[in-house]
């Protein structure tokens, strides 16, 4: 695996000849030079992988080995295969819900072009909340301090990978990534299957037991003492069962009414309509009928020489409102560090803005600083190199003088 580290100084001039995984910003961990992805807790993914395997072993050995002489050739044969092949279909569901982007947003390398305040003396600032129009439905978008981007609706900053996530659900723990608009499908599809397979091995223990119980004529406790891998495997299964199945019953609702995990615990929808409601059919056929999108991020790509972003004047020009402050005060995943409207900021017309953009065109929403220099835009606020000092400080150096 590989895992990234913070570039130092001295590597910036050197990033040519790396590739985009190698100089990822996020937390993310990479497997065989960036074809897999994984979040910072993919260890966890080890001890999944093991609450699953072990039991299925288990099985197959204690159980459903016995069950093969009771039943049929063909029959006793089916338990095995129908529980391994179960398994490795369950496994493959668990990697690809782990090992693939999930939908980052990549983030950009300078922030916006701020706005112009015209008629007022005001310093121009980016504002934290803009208003879009999607399909007719009024999203409000926030600006993310880490990503340097304005996000999507239904996009969330994910503080445990460090990235923007597209129709974030959450950050699941036990696969180690989050759970979002390209990986959420075989999420559901995993925890489903897993729900199945408990079943299945609950059932047949089931079956091992009676018949120990009808072939010897015993009572069931009996049959029960005689086989503990049996009564191990039913406590088990039966615990992970209301887990698992209790996740897949909540995720059916989610898809059904067309929320994430994210949305249904910081929104409240049941007061109002939900703008993104297309109906039951509809909402299933989204997510299990709908093409992925292709990701946005090629991790194995090269990295591109970017020129460093050149100083603004302190006269006039832009000034970060994160400037000054403290690394925890930077946005990761919780509320942003504007505050505009606290020192009333937004009383020259405000600070929020519409935007009337389609479902296809949401990915333009990101707009930085150097698409702005390639469309020839001109530039209202000069730049200035970082040693050359305003008139106010060159005035006030010669009245001390």
């Amino acid at each position: 695996m590989y895992v990234v580290t913070p570039p130092q100084r001295s590597d910036l001039g050197s990033n040519c000849n790396l590739r985009v995984y190698q100089t990822w910003k996020g937390s993310n961990i990479f497997c065989l030079q960036g074809r897999f992805i994984f979040g910072p807790d993919v260890r966890s993914l080890g001890l999944t992988i093991s609450l699953i395997v072990v039991p299925v072993i288990v099985f197959c050995i204690f159980v459903a080995s016995k069950l093969m002489v009771d039943f049929s050739d063909t029959w006793g044969l089916s338990i095995v295969s129908v529980a391994v092949v179960f398994t490795i279909y369950d496994l493959i569901l668990l990697m690809l819900t782990s090992g693939r982007d999930p939908g980052i947003v990549p983030r950009n390398s300078h922030p916006p072009e701020p706005e112009v305040l015209d008629g007022t003396s005001q310093t121009p600032r980016l504002p934290r909340v803009k208003e879009v129009e999607v399909n007719g439905n009024i999203f409000k978008v926030k600006y993310c301090d880490t990503c340097m981007l304005y996000r999507p609706p239904r996009c969330s900053h994910c503080s445990i990978c460090n990235n923007c996530v597209e129709r974030f659900d959450h950050h699941c723990p036990w696969v180690g990534q989050c759970i979002a608009q390209r990986n959420y499908r075989f999420f559901f599809m995993f925890v489903f299957s897993t729900t199945l397979l408990c079943v299945y091995v609950l059932a047949f223990c089931c079956v091992y037991i009676k018949k120990i119980k009808e072939s010897e004529d015993i009572t069931i406790w009996k049959a029960m003492l005689k086989t503990p891998a049996s009564i191990a495997l039913i406590i088990y299964t039966f615990i992970c069962m209301w887990f698992v199945g209790g996740l897949t019953g909540f995720h059916l609702y989610l898809i059904s009414t067309n929320q994430t995990t994210y949305e249904n615990f910081r929104y409240s929808y049941d007061r109002r309509s939900n703008p993104h409601n297309k109906g039951v059919v509809d909402n299933f056929k989204e997510i299990f009928c709908s093409a992925i999108p292709p990701s946005k991020n090629d991790f194995r790509a090269m990295v591109t020489r970017e020129a460093p972003m050149p100083s603004r004047s302190a006269v006039g020009g832009f000034v970060s409102p994160n400037m000054g402050r403290g690394n925890d005060e930077i946005e990761m995943g919780r509320k942003g560090v504007w505050a505009m409207a606290e020192h009333g900021d937004d009383k020259n017309g405000g600070n929020d803005e519409r935007f009337h953009v389609n479902d296809d065109e949401l990915g333009d929403i990101r707009t930085t600083t150097d698409d702005d220099e390639r469309s020839g835009r001109p530039n209202i606020h000069p730049r200035h190199s970082s040693w050359e000092m305003s008139p106010e400080v060159v005035a006030l150096a010669a009245r001390r003088t």
